[in-house]
């Protein structure tokens, strides 16, 4: 009713006089000229729109290219524009004294407003200034010759004819539109490939290359294969692709290529702090960067180019594409630039014929038109997209000659002169479509592309711009049509990371082509243009799109704005300088206003003034609450205030607006609506729905009366108290309703378990099962989202065969289903069901075989029986953590079609027989994180298989059509066959020292692997390798080894035929060292003071970032120093306090290459062999206790506490006493546990205690709370201690010997043992300084002098690493560092269990401790036995 008076955009002018005149026919015909002497006026109004009429459709046509037609169309326009502000005016009157909104149909909004005296004279003053308007514009056309060509039909027959004539394209999802045809891009890929990885001497860091062509050609496409290559991205480290659009924002290029690159850029807005986090996040790495579509050249050298150009590693590369060669000049791009080619005819017509055939019946038809469409072809002069725009309108026609020779005769192809943005065959395309979805397609280019405009809001904002035309209860339809109209013509293109092709992009050729045509009453602007401003004030717009800059600084003020009275439309994406005392006062005839992410709470005051508005979306904003009076906004039809977190205020008036369609408060932060929203009956669309049952907020009852709604998301469920308040709801009423989301708040915890303090008692989920009962849903529901329930049963119409009502259901999503312990079993019965996802059900140990029962179909043989899940496409079971039993018979038919299965994060010990025997349309198969799955076998249908992390998986066998597999993180699997058909193998486990031995008995031909370092090197070591046999018959192998973030900083390239190895690992630093080839195991030991094995631990741990200049160190004769021989070179300085070119003499390496080996060898070790002087954690403290108990009968005792100097050679300031202080902690083994430093000019044994972490961390209970030692039968405790001499300070947990001369009997024996255990640490210090003599000798400093703390580390966790080694022979695995620097004085520190119970010190007493513990020493004396006296005797 409403929307048949409401054309409120029309660009279309012939549609939009259509509408008007029907409007005034209407209110002739219902007397309206026999009030107030208007009479005449009407009639008159009424003759000049029909005489109009008549040639509005070539003025239409004419208005796009003929510059002398613009200016009258535009006049005309505006008239018609009046027009429907004086109807709204009238409606709006009638709204606030007629009639309630229900019977608004029922009236002529004109007729009531002429019967009100008080409103006559203004209407009918506004109706004869419009008449008179009119005459001078019929006056004027004369001038123009028009042809009157009739009007056009009606909108939507035509769109109901052009899907007649191809009904199949309507769901034509599956065929590739945007595939690229013919060898020439393929050729021009590999061209540029070779180009952007050649590489000579001399050239920069970074160099620039241009992709070069007209808009449409397909540069972005060339650009996409370049840099989706394989072969690319193998030989850089970060490759980043930049879209520039044509008024780009410094900074927020700089923010996205930050984040890209994995760099932080902390919210800064200022080019000068954003600069130096882009430079030291690229800093030496090999960098590929796409720039596409760059318009101007500032975007390289004013904002890019310096912060890269001299910090990116060489061999940097810059592809850049434009349409313009003077933009690649002024960047001065690399000679010759790339021009991008035209589709040679050929290539033409097999694109334009995937547009078209959806079946091998078209193909035929089609190809008995080839001779027409080469010459279609031809008039798209070779250009991808208008050969792509063309099969989108040739679809549309029907497939003879007739229909094809009409579009190659069309004039548009003969226009001459047309602008630059024009594009015939975008026009030609335009000129076919109805007039309606003109403006709908006109409006679509008006979107920013910066923001996500998702289908219904687009429809949304055509519903209220009026151009869709018919009944109320089907505008939604009728929208969706016209938008896949669109698609079908590839005037918009489907985003394929979106399902149902929810998400839609516009070509810029396109974009610009309709931004073009709708120039006279709309402008599409970014904040940055610097004309901007000049404009808005020159012109008066209808639409306004804005696209606003990151920083506020640069930000377009909201008073620049002002002088656009006329404004219907406006659109804002981003950052808009919104000030105190703003207003949208001077935007009365405002129609659509839509702002995402920006502050608009200045305009909270003033909303109310847009008494036309229809649509209003606020997306992230500030907004708190909406004005009181936005209940007289009585024509306002969609509101989002979607992620607007700071909005908590509904106010009572809005349940008066009766016209609302849409409305979404998802992410908002209300806590309820007022009561009277059962009001809104024309809601279609409801989303965030709070449920509450008390106060002055309307409950589920309120929503009975919503009959009309497609799309209802309910929220808080679990405060619902009584079921009846469900059941008045009324959902299985709602015959309209196809998406329903049911949401509870979730008590589950990151764990997927339910959280302690969230358990739930019987009382609620009873409660919650009641209320859930009663919300069964209408049976033609298409989509149903269910989240956080925690009932214990789901509800009887999902669970039981016979009540099951949803018999349309296609997409089942269940999230974080707490309590149930069953699935549902009425869903195997579903026919339409196609897509079901589980996400966290803990409390599901079983799935039984009711799940899957197959039933009778209801059909004329009611014995049939029929598979359960009969279209089920897709299943996804994630996050069901106790599951452990799947229970599917072999002979039970379920899934037939079941393409997809996804099992994440269960304890699924083995997979259903049935699923491998009836599952045959399965082809792909993902299992993560599954515990205790032993093996996989027998899936004959399988062609995708991605394991991850199943840590159990020992066998897979029989996968006969498996031609994909990934494999991550799965250790014991030891068998792999049965895969005849495995065209790619991915392995990655990072710890994978060897090639698994299956490899010798599969042949895949691609193998990728992610890999230690350790077997990369054996990789690259091809024949003379021990992985040569492995590997060798695969045709083609990417290994890699990481490094940091770069999960590809090393590699290893083969191809077996014809042969060829590419690798960045140097062979001969990876070679057997010179100085290590003893064959005597004897004399190796001697040399280096450690095994063998515990050598090449040692060269593992530092081999990483040894590798970054495997190549600069040599012996005097030249050759490279291996690996081998750099540890040894640095092990043989460390173990000596020979002068350096003595060593180095012996070693024959001269003195600067032992000195730069050696520091950068113990900077390795600090950094990497950090976690062999932790801190222990309690299961290693207990046994440092025991052995400490064992050996010197100190119970409860966990180290020996000492210091030691390091003098460091004859360069140390010794006047000034200036020598390094270590604090050790070390246990019995004679480990070092913790090491703190000092200068002794600054610190003393006193201070650096107290300044060191173990003070802290044991003072505050950290370190040294486990469990106590009971030492009296009155249950005295004395907690964990370490010990240490007189000069350390006696504390609850550092226990110092007695001083007193004369000892009781208890203290001398306290004291004895004591002594006694503290011979481990000199032992330990004793063999530390005679093996690191380096530390201790008279040899010179480090060359760095910061090296000397990291010596003084490394040689502490080289000395543990060697007692490690000697315990046990097993080699330890590697541990990466973490990025960030240690504190100077620091090293190893492990923080405490914050789940562990600190230790309260402060209420002990250090002296009672030592007494109490002196006193249980004496008294367990007497139950020692002979033996334990002999061995601590011999210990002494």
């Amino acid at each position: 009713m409403l929307q048949q008076k409401e054309a409120e955009m029309t660009m279309v002018l012939d549609a939009f006089a259509s509408y008007v005149q029907n409007m005034l026919t209407e209110m002739v015909s219902e007397e309206v000229h026999m009030l107030l002497g208007v009479t005449n006026q009407i009639k008159k109004m009424d003759v000049k729109l029909k005489d109009l009429k008549n040639f509005l459709a070539d003025a239409d046509r004419r208005n796009i290219t003929d510059e002398s037609v613009q200016e009258w169309v535009a006049q005309l326009k505006r008239a018609m524009y009046e027009a429907t502000d004086i109807l709204d005016l009238c409606q709006l009157k009638a709204m606030e004294r007629g009639p309630s909104t229900a019977d608004v149909g029922c009236f002529n909004p004109l007729l009531f407003c002429m019967r009100n005296p008080s409103h006559a004279h203004d209407i009918g003053t506004r109706i004869k200034a419009l008449n008179q308007n009119l005459d001078d514009i019929k006056e004027r056309s004369a001038a123009f010759s028009f042809i009157p060509l009739g009007s056009s039909e009606d909108p939507s027959s035509k769109v109901q004819a052009s899907r007649s004539g191809n009904k199949r394209r309507e769901t034509s999802g599956v065929f590739d539109r945007s595939a690229v045809v013919g060898e020439k891009i393929e050729q021009d890929t590999r061209k540029l490939v070779e180009i952007m990885l050649s590489e000579k001497e001399g050239n920069p860091n970074i160099m620039v290359f241009a992709v070069v062509g007209v808009g449409g050609i397909g540069k972005t496409t060339l650009a996409h294969k370049v840099f989706n290559d394989e072969a690319l991205n193998n030989k850089f480290q970060k490759t980043i692709w930049l879209s520039i659009n044509k008024d780009f924002d410094e900074v927020e290029l700089l923010r996205t290529i930050i984040t890209q690159a994995g760099g932080v850029h902390g919210g800064n807005k200022a080019l000068a702090m954003l600069q130096p986090i882009l430079v030291t996040t690229l800093k030496g790495k090999k960098l590929f960067l796409v720039l596409d579509d760059v318009w101007n050249h500032g975007a390289w050298d004013d904002v890019l180019k310096t912060p890269l150009a001299n910090v990116v590693a060489p061999g940097s590369r810059v592809l850049v594409t434009t349409r313009d060669e003077i933009v690649a000049r002024m960047m001065k791009v690399v000679l010759p630039y790339h021009h991008v080619d035209k589709l040679d005819e050929e290539d033409a017509w097999s694109l334009l014929q995937k547009q078209i055939i959806s079946s091998e019946n078209d193909g035929r038809d089609i190809d008995m038109l080839k001779d027409i469409g080469l010459q279609i072809i031809a008039k798209c002069d070779g250009l991808p997209l208008a050969v792509k725009v063309m099969g989108g309108l040739l679809c549309q026609k029907d497939k003879n000659r007739h229909e094809w020779e009409m579009v190659l005769a069309d004039s548009v192809w003969s226009i001459s002169g047309m602008p630059e943005e024009l594009n015939h065959a975008v026009y030609l395309s335009y000129e076919d479509l109805p007039s309606t979805a003109k403006q709908c397609f006109l409006h679509f280019s008006l979107l920013p592309k910066t923001a996500k405009f998702f289908c219904n809001e687009i429809i949304g904002m055509w519903i209220s711009e009026g151009f869709l035309h018919g009944t109320s209860d089907d505008l939604e339809e009728l929208g969706r049509k016209y938008y896949k109209e669109l698609i079908l013509r590839n005037l918009i293109e489907p985003n394929i990371e979106y399902i149902d092709q929810n998400l839609c992009n516009m070509h810029d050729v396109v974009r610009s082509f309709a931004q073009f045509v709708a120039r006279d009453e709309a402008l599409a602007a970014h904040s940055g243009e610097t004309n901007i401003v000049s404009r808005l004030s020159a012109h008066e717009f209808l639409r306004l799109s804005l696209e606003s800059k990151a920083s506020e600084s640069d930000g377009l003020d909201w008073s620049s704005l002002q002088a656009q009275k006329t404004l219907r439309a406006l659109i804002s994406v981003g950052y808009i300088n919104i000030k105190p005392g703003d207003s949208l006062v001077h935007f009365p005839c405002l129609r659509t206003l839509c702002i995402y992410s920006a502050h608009v709470v200045a305009l909270h005051e003033s909303l109310h003034e847009l008494k036309h508005l229809r649509y209003l979306s606020l997306i992230n904003t500030d907004i708190s609450s909406l004005p009181d009076s936005i209940g007289k906004m009585k024509f306002l039809q969609y509101i989002s205030l979607h992620g607007c977190e700071q909005f908590v205020k509904v106010p009572h008036s809005f349940v008066k607006l009766g016209l609302l369609r849409y409305l979404s408060f998802s992410g908002t932060s209300i806590e309820g609506i007022p009561k009277g929203f059962h009001a809104l009956t024309n809601l279609r669309v409801l989303t965030g729905f709070p449920a509450q049952v008390d106060g002055d907020w309307c409950s589920l009852e309120e929503l009975g009366p919503l009959s009309q709604l497609k799309h209802l998301e309910l929220d808080g469920l679990e405060n619902i108290t009584a079921s009846s308040s469900a059941t008045k709801a009324k959902l299985g009423n709602k015959v309209q309703l196809t998406i329903l989301f049911l949401n509870c708040g979730s008590i589950l915890g990151d764990d997927g378990l339910i959280k302690e303090e969230d358990g739930v008692s019987e009382e609620k989920q009873q409660r919650i099962e009641k209320v859930f009962e009663e919300l069964c849903p209408p049976h033609r529901l298409e989509t149903l989202v269910i989240k956080g329930y925690f009932g214990q049963r789901l509800p009887l119409w999902m669970m039981s065969s016979s009540a099951v009502p949803l018999k349309s259901l296609r997409n089942l999503f269940i999230t974080d289903l707490a309590c149930c312990t069953q699935l549902p079993d009425g869903l195997s019965q579903l026919p339409f069901l196609e897509f079901i996802q589980i996400n966290h059900a803990p409390a599901i140990k079983r799935i039984r075989p009711e799940f899957i029962q197959s039933y009778h179909q209801h059909s004329p043989c009611p014995s049939q029986m029929v598979a359960a899940f009969p279209r089920l496409h897709v299943m996804n079971l994630i996050g069901m953590v106790e599951w452990e039993e799947w229970e599917w018979e072999e002979q039970v038919q379920a899934f037939p079609v079941l393409q997809q299965l996804m099992l994440e994060q269960c304890k699924l010990k083995c997979l259903p027989p049935g699923l491998a025997s009836q599952a045959r349309a399965l082809n792909s198969l993902s299992i993560t994180s599954v515990q205790g799955l032993v093996s996989l076998e027998n899936f004959p249908s399988l062609v995708e298989l991605d394991l991850d992390e199943i840590l159990d998986l020992e066998r897979i066998t029989n996968l006969p059509r498996l031609q994909k597999l990934t494999i991550e993180d799965c250790p014991k699997l030891k068998t792999l066959e049965g895969v005849p058909a495995l065209q790619r193998l991915i392995l990655t486990d990072e710890d994978m020292k060897t090639l698994p031995e299956y490899m010798g008995g599969i042949n895949p031909r691609h193998l990728e692997l992610y890999c230690s370092l350790a077997l990369l090197t054996s990789i690259a070591a091809a024949q003379s390798g021990p992985e040569w046999d492995k590997f060798s018959h695969v045709k083609h192998v990417k290994a890699y080894a990481s490094e940091g973030d770069n999960t590809k900083k090393w590699f290893v390239l083969y191809t077996a035929d014809p042969y060829n190895l590419e690798t960045n690992v140097s062979r001969s630093f990876m070679s057997r060292g010179t100085l290590t080839s003893f064959e005597d195991t004897q004399r190796f030991e001697h040399v280096f003071k450690m095994t063998r094995k515990t050598f090449s631990y040692i060269c593992s741990l530092v081999m990483k970032p040894s590798m970054k200049d495997m190549n600069s160190y040599t012996f005097v004769d030249g050759r490279v120093l291996s690996l081998e021989d750099r540890v040894a070179v640095s092990l043989k300085r460390l173990y000596s306090s020979e002068p350096p070119e003595t060593i180095g003499s012996s070693v024959g390496v001269n003195e600067s290459t032992l000195l730069l080996v050696t520091e950068s060898f113990v900077v390795s070790v600090d950094k990497r062999a950090g976690h062999h002087s932790r801190w222990p954690d309690s299961s290693e403290m207990d046994k440092i206790k025991s052995m400490f108990e064992k050996i010197h009968n100190m119970h409860n005792c966990c180290g020996v506490i000492c210091t030691t100097h390091i003098p460091f050679g004859p360069n140390w300031d010794r006047e000034k006493n200036d020598s390094i202080l270590v604090q050790l902690v070390i246990d019995p083994e004679m480990r070092f546990r913790s090491i703190w430093w000092g200068r002794i000019s600054s610190m003393n044994m006193l201070s650096i205690l107290h300044e060191s972490n173990l003070f802290n961390e044991c003072e505050e209970g950290g370190y040294l709370n486990g469990s106590k030692l009971k030492v009296a039968l009155d249950g005295s405790e004395v907690g964990e201690y370490i010990i240490g001499d007189a000069g350390f300070p006696l504390l609850p947990w550092l226990l110092t010997p007695y001083q007193e001369e004369d000892l009781s009997d208890s203290k001398a024996e306290f004291n004895r043992r004591h002594n006694a255990a503290t011979t481990c640490a000199l032992k330990a210090l004793a063999r530390f300084k005679d093996t690191w003599k380096y530390l201790q000798g008279e040899t010179s400093c480090p060359v760095n002098p910061d090296t000397l703390v990291e010596t003084i580390h490394a040689c502490c966790y080289l000395h543990n690493i060697v007692i490690d080694m000697e315990e046990d022979g097993a080699m330890p695995s590697i541990e990466e560092p973490d990025d960030s620097e240690d504190d100077a004085a620091t090293s190893s520190v492990e923080e405490p269990d914050e789940s562990e119970e600190l230790r309260q010190v402060a209420n002990e007493d250090a002296v009672v401790a030592r007494d109490m513990l002196s006193q249980y020493f004496l008294t367990t004396m007497s139950s020692e036995s002979g033996a334990r006296w002999m061995q601590r005797r011999t210990m002494k």
